[in-house]
């Protein structure tokens, strides 16, 4: 199956209007700036993919979570409350990892209401447990507010900082500046360049680079739509190409993140601040196209503005390829994968079943049709498991490249000791799971029940 293509007042003007009344926020991986420059590949066995964001919270901008994913869909709490500032508030964190080792974060110091002329930092070495640096003072005259931080790494290895800023003779037009680490030691900083061709009004500019081109991402504060830009030099001139709801993903978003998945698919995520949900959505086609948008499981309506770090770290799965094996459910060991006619279902099978049945829970583990790193499944007639309406179904290989991705699966960390997940290679995030002993193509709901049934242990072969 091809991956699907997509077919109330702003916030801050609410704020606007609310401020005229008195007052009674050793890892291998690659770095922001950098994502898009090598190809994107399903991890290698002993490795895993690891996703970190550091979210402020619907309910609290004075501390931030700290959640990790290895999928960029199921994010799950590595510790709550894990950087309150000395001072003022946190809002906006975006995360980064810089080549001295540490973890850093830079992020809005002061809530909406008030005057914010400084931007915050801090870092760890194990993006648990933070330490504050310090509260930069941006060098803009009549600063009003400085917003929404993001790191931005070029391919120089030049550090940057993308921040919105505004000035006391209208506090609520923000341009995109840029800001360059002039020290290893991120302590000292150029002063602000405007993103020339963005323009005034816009805030929450995101920047990737993919060769020599530079893709900025920023929220038109006009008309509330997340807009789409392009220029050969950081600093611009940038062109917009996309304005209005150009890729489906409706108004009222905000906080723009991109980062690049493992089967070479781009995500965008973002705050749909008008309805109170976190939504991501993908692009097959370099930021043409866009699947239709979807709340993030589990944190949906806590997480809020968040950018994310991607990184290649020791403790994956290890899964032999060429070999057979039979896989058990994690959670009814008593049953395991077996095709049925051609489908893939989840019956008992014991030492007393049939030859037939035990053939049938019998599968070659073979290198991913798709990317070699990934997994495919073959059985005892050569036909390979693929999905099909988003069900687990046995079919002879055709030879396209779309047989292919349905067919290629990435091995996940399961829930039990010795476990594994299988995700789909072409609808990242989708996960193959029992459901009525049926073997489905899903979608996390973040529960734990759903990771138990979508894990599986392989453990010796029944034929």
């Amino acid at each position: 199956m091809t991956p699907p293509r997509p077919a109330s007042p702003s916030r801050r003007t609410l704020l606007r209007t609310l401020a005229a009344l008195p007052a009674s926020a050793l890892v291998l991986g690659e770095l922001p700036g950098t994502l898009g420059t090598a190809a994107a590949a399903a991890p290698p066995s002993g490795s895993a993919t690891r996703y970190t964001i550091v979210p402020f919270l619907n309910s609290n901008d004075g501390t931030v979570n700290v959640y990790q994913s290895d999928d960029a869909t199921d994010f799950r709490l590595v510790r709550s409350s894990a950087y309150t500032p000395p001072s003022n508030r946190i809002r906006d964190a975006a995360i980064f990892r810089h080549t001295d080792g540490y973890y850093y974060i830079t992020y809005t110091t002061h809530t909406w209401q008030d005057t914010s002329t400084t931007i915050g930092f801090a870092r760890s070495t194990d993006r648990v447990n933070w330490t504050f640096l310090y509260d930069y003072p941006v060098p803009i005259a009549n600063l009003s507010r400085a917003w929404a931080p993001e790191w931005f790494v070029d391919s120089d290895g030049s550090v940057n900082v993308i921040v919105s800023c505004s000035t006391t003779d209208n506090e609520w037009i923000f341009t995109p500046y840029r800001l360059r680490a002039t020290d290893s030691a991120l302590s000292a900083w150029t002063s602000p360049v405007a993103l020339s061709g963005i323009g005034a009004n816009h805030i929450d500019t995101f920047i990737v680079r993919i060769g020599s081109t530079y893709h900025a991402f920023p929220k038109n504060e006009t008309t509330k739509y997340i807009e789409y830009a392009t220029a050969s030099s950081l600093t611009g001139p940038y062109t917009i190409h996309r304005t209005g709801d150009w890729a489906g993903w409706g108004s009222y978003r905000e906080g723009p993140a991109l980062v690049q998945l493992d089967n070479g698919a781009w995500r965008i995520f973002f705050d749909g601040y008008g309805d109170g949900t976190y939504y991501y959505s993908d692009s097959y086609d370099t930021f043409a196209t866009w699947t239709a948008p979807r709340a993030l499981p589990g944190i949906s309506g806590t997480a809020r503005h968040f950018t994310v770090l991607k990184e290649t770290v020791p403790g994956g799965v290890t899964l032999a390829r060429n070999v057979t094996r039979s896989f058990r459910s994690a959670n009814y060991t008593t049953r395991y994968w077996q095709k049925q006619s051609t489908l893939l279902n989840l019956p008992v099978v014991t030492a007393s079943s049939t030859t037939a049945e035990r053939q049938a829970a019998t599968f070659t583990v073979v290198p991913g049709l798709a990317d070699a790193g990934a997994y495919s499944f073959r059985d005892s007639t050569g036909n390979y498991l693929r999905h099909y309406g988003f069900r687990g179904r046995f079919d002879p290989n055709d030879g396209t490249t779309t047989f292919a991705r349905d067919a290629t699966f990435i091995a996940r960390t399961g829930t039990a000791s010795g476990s594994i997940r299988f995700e789909s290679y072409n609808f990242p995030g989708r996960y193959l799971r029992h459901y009525d002993y049926q073997l489905r193509v899903d979608l996390p709901d973040g529960t734990d029940l759903f990771r138990q049934d979508s894990s599986f242990v392989p453990v010796t072969a029944w034929a």
